[in-house]
C-alpha cells in the first residue's frame, strides 16, 4: 500500500512563496506546509492559512542560516554579529553537541519557535526543519522533547531511499547512502517517543529542482509505505529568493503540483490525496 504526502517548505519566507503554497493548494495537489514562524512573510502566510482549514501546517523548525525568534540578546551562541544563524552546518552541529551553554539557548529557541506556532492559533500537524537540521541527535531530540508538550505527534525523516532515485536513473553517491543510514538514528527517536513518521522522503537529491518531468519519473518507482515529497514553489522570484536559493526552480516546482499528468499519475496508484499517519 502507499500513501503519499505533499508539502511544502518555507511556507513564511516571502509573500511569493506564501502565494505559490495557496495556489497549489487551491488548484493543485499541495496538503501541507511548513511554517517558519521568524520569517519575513510569516503574518501573511498565518491569515492566508486561516482561509485552508484543511492544508496541514507544521513547524518549520529554523536552526540554521535564518534568523531566530528570540532576541539575539537571550542567545548569543547561537547566532553570528548580524543576529542571524550561520549556515556553517558542521561548526553549528559541534557547538550543538559540546557547548553546554550553546544546548540551554538551543532549546530556549526551539521552544520559542513551537510557542509562536501555537499562538497563531493554528493546529499543529508535523514538525521538520530548516536543512533537516533535526537529523542533528540534540536537535532532533529537543524538537521531541519540547514539541510533544505543544502536541506534536509527527516528524518528519528525511529518509529518501538510494535505490528509488537509481531507479529513476540517478546516480546515488555514497554521501547519499551514509545520509539515509544516518536517519535510523532519528527514527529511533521518532519511536521512542510513540510519533508518527513518514517511510520515505522525496526531494533531496532534487531539492529546489522539483519538476513535473522529476515527478512523473518518481511516481513510477514510489516504494510501498508512506512518502512524503517537499517543495519549494513560489508564484514568482523575488529578491529573497534571489538572495538565498538563486539556482532554485519555484515556479517549476509551482507548476509540478498544478500538473495534471502528475495528478493523473498519483491518481493512476490510488493514492493521490492520501495522508500517511
Amino acid at each position: 500500500m502507499r500513501q503519499v504526502f505533499l508539502n511544502a517548505d518555507d511556507f513564511g519566507l516571502s509573500e511569493s512563496v506564501n502565494e505559490g503554497i495557496e495556489q497549489a493548494y487551491r488548484c493543485g495537489m499541495l496538503q501541507g506546509a511548513s511554517l517558519m514562524v521568524a520569517g519575513p512573510a510569516v503574518a501573511d502566510a498565518v491569515r492566508r492559512a486561516h482561509t485552508m482549514p484543511a492544508l496541514r501546517v507544521g513547524l518549520h523548525l529554523v536552526v540554521i542560516e535564518g534568523v531566530p525568534i528570540l532576541p539575539t540578546v537571550q542567545i548569543p551562541g547561537l547566532v553570528d554579529n548580524q543576529g542571524r544563524f550561520p549556515s556553517d552546518q558542521l561548526r553549528l552541529g559541534l557547538r550543538y553537541f559540546f557547548n553546554s551553554g550553546v544546548r540551554r539557548q538551543l532549546a530556549a529557541e526551539i521552544r520559542g519557535q513551537f510557542m509562536a506556532f501555537a499562538a497563531t492559533g493554528l493546529q499543529l500537524h508535523h514538525a521538520d526543519s530548516h536543512k533537516h537540521m533535526h537529523l542533528h541527535p540534540v536537535v532532533g531530540r529537543m524538537m521531541i522533547e519540547i514539541g510533544r508538550e505543544f502536541g506534536l505527534h509527527r516528524v518528519r525523516i528525511p529518509a529518501e531511499p538510494p535505490s528509488v532515485l537509481a531507479a529513476c536513473g540517478d546516480t546515488v553517491g555514497v554521501g547519499a547512502q551514509m545520509l539515509y543510514r544516518w536517519t535510523r538514528l532519528l527514527r529511533r527517536q521518532v519511536r521512542n517517543a510513540g510519533m508518527t513518521a513518514n517511510d520515505h522522503l522525496f526531494g533531496l537529491a532534487w531539492t529546489g529542482h522539483m519538476t513535473a518531468e522529476r515527478l512523473l519519473r518518481l511516481t513510477a518507482h514510489l516504494p510501498e509505505g508512506s512518502s512524503e515529497i517537499y517543495f519549494h514553489p513560489a508564484s514568482r522570484q523575488d529578491p529573497i529568493l534571489t538572495a538565498l536559493m538563486p539556482e532554485y526552480e519555484h515556479e517549476a516546482e509551482l507548476a509540478a503540483l498544478l500538473d495534471r499528468r502528475v495528478r493523473a499519475a498519483l491518481e493512476a496508484i490510488g493514492k493521490s490525496g492520501a495522508t500517511p499517519g
